[in-house]
């Protein structure tokens, strides 16, 4: 836990020296980074949530050929 204070702490030195104009790119790049893990949640679960529906089409006699290849 220590480590990751000094670790958070050298991060905030390294903005604190950075031009406002570097500190709004670093900005925009942690709003990108948020965003796309929440993208990524969100792809999660509505793919764990459509498996139930799905699963008539994915297992069934007639395409069990395909579970081979």
């Amino acid at each position: 836990m220590a480590t990751e204070r000094n670790h958070i702490r050298e991060l905030i030195d390294k903005l604190e020296a950075l031009p406002p104009e570097r500190i709004e790119e670093v900005e925009d790049f942690i709003d990108f980074i948020k965003q796309r893990d929440q993208d990524r949640r969100l792809t999660r679960v509505a793919s764990k949530a459509a498996e139930p529906s799905l699963r008539k089409v994915w297992d069934n006699p007639d395409d069990a050929v395909y579970d081979a290849l």
